[in-house]
């Protein structure tokens, strides 16, 4: 079992959404959260004063999936999330960790069949 952590741009969630369902990946957390990478934020003018916000605002999706489904999952997310056939800076990043356990709370039930 692997949990996969993707940050990725808001304006991407519905359609890495679309393409998770593609490969029937149906189960999934998102979060809201604020961070920079090599964007470094960006410059903006708000009432004649120049500001520098250095958090962007950013989407974090958290997948928890058997071994079966690590690969699919994880090409979906790039081929939604990736701006062009290149890509941009700021697309996101995907991070893979090892998931040691998962309980059902409801029926009990552990491992790969509580996924």
């Amino acid at each position: 079992m692997k949990l996969i952590i993707a940050i990725i741009p808001p304006d991407k969630l519905d359609a890495v959404k679309a393409a998770l369902n593609q490969v029937e990946v149906f189960r999934l957390t998102i979060l809201d959260v604020l961070g920079f990478g090599r964007q470094k934020g960006q410059t903006e003018i708000y009432r004649g004063h120049e500001l520098t916000i250095n958090m962007l605002r950013k989407v974090q999706l958290q997948i928890a999936v058997n071994e079966d489904f690590v690969e699919p999952t994880v090409q979906a997310i790039i081929s939604a999330a990736r701006t062009g056939p290149e890509g941009r800076i700021g697309d996101g990043k995907i991070f893979i960790l090892p998931l040691e356990d998962c309980i059902r709370i409801r029926t009990g039930e552990r491992g790969p069949e509580a996924i």
